[in-house]
Order: structure tokens, then sequence, then C-alpha cells
């Protein structure tokens, strides 16, 4: 199976980008590429395509502006470099929201969301080939002091950020690095972790209880920010019993 891509960005560069990747994913076929939203509307009249990758912050017309001119939605990945429309995209029912700059690995992450969406109908998944596989082994290395310390996922409890480090907390070490979360985030498979707080991520499956706005794993207290508190009891509603 293949599926029918188009990109719009008023970025040269970040046209660059996204048009490299898709190229490195054996099921994405690029179609066409824009760098405004408008010229693309005229061609979605005459062609179909199964997913956009769509820049928000453009001038003429917005990404957010686009999708509601559009009568039919193929599948849409936010590509943009404001992470304060995160929110917005995932209420017009984006698959995902790609914070620039973004890893290749993370755009994998991304297109294999839409991929299971356009399989969810079918009883038999198609066989297809990753250029890339992503963390085959559930396990990652953090550059700590003088070495690189080995950290399997599922030995994490949650993550602290403090100024321009983070702190993984494991049942038995916590370990300090120089790193940003959003590296980090698109490292970790996001059906195991999610991050409530701007300075907190937690191991979904380590929760021990919910009160209000905290989540108690052990003796840590971590709060829920209400930036995230939408998406984060959104995905515990799949979980929920009663």
């Amino acid at each position: 199976m293949k599926i029918k891509c188009l990109a719009i960005d008023d970025e040269p560069l970040a046209l660059e980008i996204i048009t490299d990747y898709i190229s490195k994913v054996s099921y994405l076929e690029l179609v066409k590429s824009f760098d405004n939203a408008l010229d693309s509307i005229e061609f979605l009249k005459k062609n179909q395509v199964d997913l956009i990758f769509l820049d928000i912050q453009m001038e003429a017309l917005t990404g957010i502006q686009f999708l509601h001119v559009l009568k039919e939605r193929p599948h849409i990945i936010f590509t943009t470099a404001y992470d304060s429309y995160a929110l917005e995209g995932y209420e017009l029912d984006a698959v995902d929201y790609l914070l620039k700059p973004f890893s290749l690995e993370r755009f994998i992450k991304a297109v294999e969301k839409v991929y299971t969406k356009m399989n969810q109908s079918e009883k038999r998944e198609e066989p297809r080939e990753l250029i890339i596989k992503t963390n085959p082994n559930d396990f990652l290395f953090v550059k700590t002091e003088n070495r690189l310390q080995k950290v399997f996922f599922h030995d994490i409890l949650f993550v602290e950020g403090q100024g321009d480090y983070l702190r993984i907390n494991t049942p038995k070490s916590r370990i300090m690095t120089l790193q940003k979360f959003s590296r980090l985030q698109d490292i970790l498979p996001d059906e195991q972790f999610f991050r409530v707080h701007k300075s907190w991520l937690v191991a979904i499956d380590k929760i021990d209880s919910i009160s209000r706005n905290r989540i108690r794993i052990g003796d840590t207290y971590i709060p829920i920010s209400e930036s995230y508190r939408k998406a984060f009891f959104a995905l515990l509603d799949n979980k929920k019993l009663g």
C-alpha cells in the first residue's frame, strides 16, 4: 500500500526536509508540494491524497484556515515551529503534531500512526518495509557526566525537567543529562509515556493513582498542568473501567 502525500510549507528548507524524509519511507509517495495553501486547494479538487503535511503559520491562508476550507479532509500531520497550536491541532483531529526541527525518527512515528489508521478496517495488514526501524531493543543511551548510560524503557518511572537538564528516574537510579524534553519524546514510545506538565513526563504503566490534578508514582506526586490535562484524560478514557 502506498500513502499518497501532499506537503504544504512556506519555508523552502522545511519543504526540502519533508521531501527527503518522505523519500526514506517506502510506503510514502509524495504527489506534490506547495509553498502556500491557496494553490493546493485547486489541486485537491481534482486530485485525491491520503495525507497532508501541513504548516500552520503561513501568509495569506494559515494551515488552520485551510482545513476549515476543505470539504473532505485527508489525514493531517501538522509541521510547525510553534507549540502554541498543539491543542487546536488535536481538536481538528490531526493525526500528529511535529514541532520543528523534528528528526527522521519522530517523522516515522507520526506516519506510522497514519498507516495504522488506514489499516484499521482491514483484517490483514499489507507487508511493508521501513527504511528506519526505531528503538528495536527498547532502550536508549543517555549521556551523563563522562559516560553513556544505558536505560531500558521499562525501568523509567518518570522524567523531571530541571532547567537545561533532565532527571530520568528509575527504581534504582536518578540520571541527570543535559537534554531537551522534545528530543527525549522523539525517542520514547508515545503509547508508553506521556508528558503531563512542561517539566514532567510519566510512564503510564507506572502510575499508582490520580487525584484531581496530581499523579502519584511511588512516593512522588507529579502535577498535571492545564495545557496537558485534556489530552491526558482523553488517553485515560480508553483505560478506565466504569
